[in-house]
């Protein structure tokens, strides 16, 4: 037995922890990060090529966002800037634009002594509210922002509300370690190679691929940036290729291989895993401006890890209550991706929940025990959740259209995406699935419905859908769709709802369809709030064994009479029904 409670249960954990990040730092230490020259971090944070854009464009209140690997150096580049600016105005543009290239024109003389009447001010933006990849638009709305200047790595999603200025700031690279790499990995020199880097050293691909294509290789392709991620290489465009559609960004790439400068992310390699051939890794060197992995990822697991990836869509399909989690409010348009998502879970007949907890962990999504599974909406990078220390599985909205699906229908190609880009609402499905299907069809005689015979009792469409299987367990999953109540015709409402003849004869239905209808269940079936059946009242009702605070130490004890207590302001209170002033 165990023994008795001497005193009241902890159910509070220590005050250090709330200032404790439970994800690791990317970021070098003081100590291992070498000395840098000004003349180099004036070059690799393009310090005149953002002064003078910030200046061109009219930006008055910018805040700066560094992830962690940079955030070190985010004082010297608001000095940097801040004496940029101060020789921009003094010569009206000239001298910064000058070193600013093409493309960053000079204000004239008259505009700039008029934008000279307020004064420019910087903000660091240091904690990002989710990824580092996105832009923080919210911490820059608490600054109340004109635009935000983001530095290093990016997604490049589009934004909801702010203009974005991103630096990938310039990193050095040895073309020569590279080249030798690529003739070592590609040694049919008639191979069709794709060349991309992480943005922060693409300025490094056209020169690799003309040193490449002089030592034979014809048919290497470089690739520029484009703000596109849902194009065949997110965010890259293929100059030398044609595209599968005019104004886009998608090509066939099923016979090329892809060499990659730089550690991809996860999602990048689960993504282009079934649009080309094969997948190489050249990794860059650890740098004070790049943040530091353990490991690189492997291309030959992919296979192996998209296989775990339909686990958990497997373990999604027999879900009865989904959590949608924000992990962004920035990516534009991403409200009306949670409302696509709830109309496709409301339709499968599951239950949805909305969370908004900020940067993920374990132990935030633990408190929601009654949710089955989640669904991410974020960017193409941050979807991919790691699943180490996950009560519940994580998946994309790509994975979630997958586990919607019945068996019949659901086949797994190999095919992989992390981001909301691609989530159509039921009415673009059917508009697509028209326009796929737009064969002339010749005019025929339309026949009579056929009858159906009402049989007393009637049969539901809960009960006429095929059983669903947990494919893990093998067990019969009797509540996956618990918002498809049973809606029951007997003879008494037949005359009513059943049919009723038209003016050729022929019987009409003014029934509604039974998935349309609702019916309160018998009670303790399952609860209901406001008339709406609640399968997270009924978990919290039935499941919960913890009631809260004050009921585990002494279930006996009567709760203290309230007593009225002093009222007023504090240079007089009132006390009680006495009206004496303390």
């Amino acid at each position: 037995m165990s023994a008795e409670l001497q005193a009241p249960p902890v159910f509070s954990t220590p005050a250090e922890y709330t200032f404790e990040d439970p994800t690791p730092s990317s970021a070098l230490n003081r100590q291992d990060r070498p000395a840098r020259s000004d003349d180099e971090l004036f070059a690799v944070y393009e310090i005149a090529h953002t002064a003078a854009e910030i200046c061109r464009r009219n930006w008055r209140r910018v805040a700066l966002q560094f992830p962690d690997a940079m955030l070190a150096d985010a004082p010297w580049v608001v000095t940097a800037l801040t004496r940029a600016f101060e020789r921009f105005d003094d010569s009206n543009g000239d001298v910064v634009a000058a070193g600013a290239g093409a493309g960053a024109g000079a204000e004239s003389t008259e505009s700039a002594q008029e934008s000279n009447t307020r004064e420019r001010r910087l903000y660091i933006l240091a904690d990002t509210s989710y990824s580092a990849c996105c832009v923080d638009e919210i911490a820059a709305e608490h600054a109340d922002a004109d635009a935000v200047v983001h530095y290093g790595r990016a997604c490049l999603s589009p934004t909801a509300r702010l203009p974005v200025l991103h630096i990938f700031t310039s990193q050095e690279l040895d073309h020569g370690a590279v080249a030798e790499v690529f003739v070592r990995q590609f040694a049919h020199k008639e191979d069709k190679v794709v060349v991309m880097a992480d943005v922060m050293f693409q300025e490094h691909v056209a020169p690799i691929c003309a040193l490449l294509q002089g030592q034979g290789y014809a048919n290497v392709v470089a690739t520029d940036i484009v703000h596109d991620p849902s194009s065949t290489i997110p965010n890259r465009r293929l100059p030398s290729l044609q595209p599968a559609s005019a104004g886009k960004h998608d090509y066939d790439l099923h016979e090329h291989h892809l060499f990659h400068i730089s550690t991809p992310p996860t999602s990048l390699l689960l993504t282009l895993s079934s649009r080309l051939t094969s997948l190489c890794i050249y990794p860059t060197p650890s740098s004070p401006y790049t943040t530091t992995l353990t490991s690189s990822p492997d291309p030959s697991a992919t296979p192996s890890m998209l296989r775990r990836r339909y686990a958990l869509v497997l373990r999604l399909a027999t879900a009865s209550i989904i959590g949608i989690l924000v992990n962004t409010l920035s990516v534009k348009n991403y409200m009306t991706i949670i409302s696509t998502l709830r109309e496709q879970i409301a339709a499968a007949g599951k239950k949805s929940y909305t969370i908004v907890v900020g940067k993920l962990n374990a132990a935030k999504l633990a408190n929601f025990s009654e949710v089955d599974g989640w669904v991410v909406v974020g960017c193409w990078e941050s979807g991919l959740v790691d699943q180490d220390g996950l009560f519940k599985p994580v998946i994309t909205p790509f994975e979630l259209g997958l586990a919607l699906q019945s068996d019949d229908d659901r086949i797994w190609t190999g095919e992989w995406w992390g981001g909301i880009e691609g989530v159509k609402s039921k009415n673009d499905a059917d508009a697509d699935a028209d326009a796929g299907s737009a064969e002339p069809q010749n005019p025929v005689e339309e026949e009579a419905p056929a009858e159906v015979e009402d049989v007393e009792g009637g049969i539901s469409d809960e009960e006429s859908e095929p059983p669903v299987f947990d494919l893990r367990t093998g067990k019969l999953v009797s509540h996956s769709r618990p918002m498809r109540l049973p809606v029951r015709s007997s003879p008494s409402t037949a005359a009513t709802n059943g049919t009723q003849p038209n003016g050729d004869g022929h019987p009409s239905s003014t029934k509604k369809t039974d998935a349309s209808a609702l019916v309160k269940r018998g009670t303790g079936e399952i609860a209901l709030v406001n008339g709406v059946a609640s399968p997270g009242a009924e978990y919290l009702r039935s499941k919960r064994t913890w009631q809260g605070l004050g009921t585990d130490f002494d279930p006996e004890e009567t709760s203290t009479v309230v007593e009225e207590g002093r009222s007023g302001v504090a240079r007089g209170y009132v006390v009680g029904e006495e009206q004496t002033r303390s």
